[in-house]
């Protein structure tokens, strides 16, 4: 449960960030999703250390109970995102507060110029009848028939495979092997990395709105391939052990520069408003089959 409770968040959330964000913010604030889980990760590794004993590893289960907790009491403070009401409702009352809060709008006219984006982004994406694409299943089938929006899918399809499978959920869960004989306690590797992985998705922050998405993806791939290869060298001995953690650092650092935050949040990015919703659980039942 907890596992498709998570699958199912980590697809919307970038959604409904990138729902909220101005286009300006859009790929900094989608990465936060990226930032939030490498911290929870890092969190976790902390906590390791006074817990992960035969006597209390039990309590570590505990922290997801007391977060769900801490989540359900913030639902109240949750709003709905202002362009789904306006896609239901051009003269959404709720929707224009919402807009006035968030972009800390002061006078009428600002706000019917921010609402006239979302009206006319909407407008420009529309598709009919909204209701019925949304429930006849039309949007997948005109998806399917559209060459462009086929080929997106796919490039979506992809990036999410090569996230999971590029190697690094190999280097967290044996980075104690990789240490092995140059740091005494595993759980202080898994810390290193795991510190690695905060600082190299903080830097990702600033990286999503300065560069584009492409040179991002193969500049993380690329690097990554060669600190594969390095990391491969070193399990064989060919060089020192000091050097199997310079890659691991240099392999989780490049993984977040690129392949870390940008599956989350392309599917926003990329495809227009009557797709994003299809899309999205195309993705989803694609993270679900490979859980």
């Amino acid at each position: 449960i907890i596992g498709f409770a998570s699958g199912f968040s980590s697809v919307l959330v970038p959604i409904f960030l990138g729902e909220l964000a101005p286009p300006t913010l859009r790929g900094t604030l989608g990465t936060l999703t990226q930032f939030c889980l490498v911290t929870g990760i890092f969190v976790s590794d902390l906590l390791a250390f006074p817990l992960a004993t035969e006597s209390s590893w039990r309590i570590l289960f505990s922290v997801t109970i007391i977060l769900s907790v801490a989540q359900i009491a913030c639902f109240p403070f949750l709003i709905e995102s202002p362009r789904w009401l306006l896609h239901r409702d051009k003269k959404s009352r709720r929707a224009r507060l919402i807009i006035k809060k968030l972009r800390g709008l002061r006078h009428d006219h600002e706000i019917e110029t921010e609402v006239n984006h979302f009206i006319s982004a909407s407008h420009a994406q529309s598709c009919g009848d909204a209701e019925e694409w949304t429930n006849s299943g039309g949007a997948f089938v005109a998806m399917i028939n559209d060459d462009r929006m086929w080929k997106l899918l796919v490039c979506s399809l992809i990036l999410q495979m090569a996230q999971q499978l590029c190697g690094i959920n190999a280097v967290f869960y044996y980075s104690t092997m990789f240490f092995d004989g140059l740091i005494e306690n595993p759980l202080i590797g898994t810390a290193i990395v795991g510190g690695v992985n905060v600082a190299a998705t903080y830097v990702a922050l600033f990286l999503m709105e300065s560069s584009n998405r492409r040179t991002l993806i193969l500049w993380s791939a690329s690097g990554m391939l060669v600190s594969c290869i390095g990391l491969v060298v070193c399990l064989l001995g060919y060089f020192d052990k000091m050097a199997s953690l310079f890659f691991v650092v240099t392999f989780v650092s490049f993984f977040e520069i690129g392949l870390g935050p940008i599956p989350w949040l392309i599917v926003a990015e990329m495809f227009e408003a009557k797709y994003v919703a299809t899309a999205s659980e195309s993705v989803f039942r694609l993270r679900v089959a490979k859980i």
